[in-house]
């Protein structure tokens, strides 16, 4: 059995046991990415926490001849870890129908993602530096403004099906 034949044998039985009470708000495909995409942002959330609560000290930190401040140094942190869990999440559980090849989806999955660290990076720049709201709330907010975003953009452009 292939790492995608075993992830799916464990995960989609899971996510979808607690399908039924969701039936007549959405669809299963659109409830899979919310489980799939909810958990990655939880834990996206919390690498970002930790790191900018526990690793990093600083208020700049010097990351490969760039000086950044803490919360983005954890910011490139949460998202090195959440990036490719979230493409095989949305890969082999959400979109698996999708028939495009891997490479251009991983190519997409990679553009919307980029669009979305800019908006993210403007964002959180905005929130935390200009109006100087907390970096954990701040960040939370900004995930369920881009998930919003991601899924349409997942949908509809990077696993879409060609007929």
């Amino acid at each position: 059995m292939g790492f995608a034949q075993t992830l799916r044998s464990i995960l989609l039985p899971a996510i979808d046991f607690f399908y039924p009470p969701f039936k007549r708000v959405m669809n299963l495909q659109t409830f899979r990415y919310a489980v799939c995409g909810g958990s990655n942002a939880l834990l996206n959330l919390i690498i970002f926490f930790l790191a900018y609560n526990f690793i990093f000290k600083q208020e700049f930190i010097h990351i490969a001849g760039f000086e950044v401040t803490r919360y983005i140094a954890a910011y490139i942190i949460a998202l090195s870890i959440s990036f490719p869990i979230g493409f095989i999440l949305n890969k082999f559980i959400v979109f698996q129908q999708s028939n495009l090849e891997s490479r251009i989806q991983l190519f997409r999955y990679g553009f919307v993602t980029a669009t979305s660290i800019l908006f993210d990076y403007l964002l959180l720049h905005l929130l935390v530096g200009y109006f100087q709201f907390w970096a954990t709330p701040s960040q939370a907010f900004i995930i369920v403004i881009l998930s919003l975003y991601s899924y349409l953009c997942q949908t509809y452009f990077t696993f879409k099906t060609i007929k």
